[in-house]
């Protein structure tokens, strides 16, 4: 790596997580839409977005390296990305309380010559939530921009009792897995 990256992501969280990790890194939004294929499964259609989203910024720094990321809960069979509004986002911690759920990031690391991609699956275990927890926590407005509608890393660490797998993962991004991923390109 001797250039910084550029991370196709706006996402405040994935930047601190490469700050973290020692990964130097530039911002380059995809802003495409992200619309994922219902007929793949869960990582494959992860993944492809994170594909997506890279390639969309490598056409524009065809000499760089792009790191694109996207993250999901999943909970059954349903999917949840970032709550629309208040209401959308009361439903999804309905939905999450008392549960187990699965955060699952898919990753592309894309040059003009390759593309690897990998996706990390994280387990959260939720309390049982109150309706006033809920309302509290909508009320911090920290649920906005957040794949189901919490941050563990903030005021939502109090719904968590445990979780199995990568902790970063859960935060936004396997910064761990990608640090490997870098080091072989």
């Amino acid at each position: 790596m001797n250039k910084p990256i550029i991370l196709a992501s706006r996402s405040p969280r994935r930047q601190e997580l490469l700050r973290q990790a020692g990964i130097a890194y530039e911002v380059d939004p995809a802003d495409i839409e992200e619309v994922m294929d219902p007929a793949l499964p869960l990582d494959q259609r992860i993944m492809a977005l994170a594909k997506a989203k890279a390639s969309a910024v490598l056409a524009r720094h065809p000499d760089r390296l792009v790191v694109g990321a996207d993250s999901v809960v999943a909970l059954d069979d349903r999917i949840m990305g970032k709550a629309h509004d208040r209401a959308q986002a009361r439903q999804f911690l309905e939905s999450l309380s008392g549960k187990v759920h699965q955060v699952v990031t898919g990753v592309a690391i894309m040059d003009a010559s390759s593309c690897e991609t990998f996706c990390s699956a994280s387990k959260v275990y939720f309390y049982p939530l109150s309706a006033r927890e809920i309302d509290n926590y909508l009320d911090s407005l920290e649920w906005q921009d957040k794949a189901g509608a919490y941050a563990i890393q903030g005021l939502g660490c109090r719904f968590v009792e445990k979780i199995e797998g990568d902790y970063n993962n859960i935060v936004g991004l396997p910064v761990a897995r990608l640090y490997r991923e870098l080091m072989q390109f």
